[in-house]
């Protein structure tokens, strides 16, 4: 299990529309959190207080950039919510890498969808069928 994943982005205000929308029909809701001394950054969590995802100022002051052959995949609880998920997030911004529908070659019951958000991180939207949520 992984602790937290971070992006970056030069807008936070447009990435916490983005992800706000994106995130919400996934069961995620934006958290205050402390302030660790470092850049600016958004939180998202699910009920428990980890794993949490994380948008960030870049810490060494460059433009941020998304990682080539990086993705982040968030894990839906059902087919409507990758589908809700994708919708709000094209709305807010994204932009369609492929579009939801059923990913067989991935494992049964597999559906998914993938997007960028506003600062072209690739994201992953999946339910996966062969594993109990």
């Amino acid at each position: 299990m992984f602790s937290h994943i971070t992006v970056g982005s030069d807008d936070l205000a447009r990435a916490g529309r983005f992800y706000d929308a994106l995130l919400s029909p996934l069961g995620l809701r934006r958290r205050v959190v402390k302030p660790d001394g470092g850049p600016p950054a958004l939180c998202w969590t699910g009920d428990a207080p980890v794993p949490r995802f994380y948008v960030y100022s870049p810490f060494d002051g460059a433009a941020a950039s998304a990682g080539n052959g990086a993705m982040t995949a968030f894990l839906a609880p059902t087919i409507a919510a990758v589908d809700a998920a994708f919708a709000a997030g094209i709305a807010a911004g994204g932009d369609d890498e492929g579009a939801p529908g059923p990913r067989p070659h991935y494992g049964d019951g597999y559906y998914g969808a993938y997007l960028r958000d506003p600062d072209g991180n690739k994201l992953h939207l999946a339910f996966r069928g062969d594993l109990p949520i």
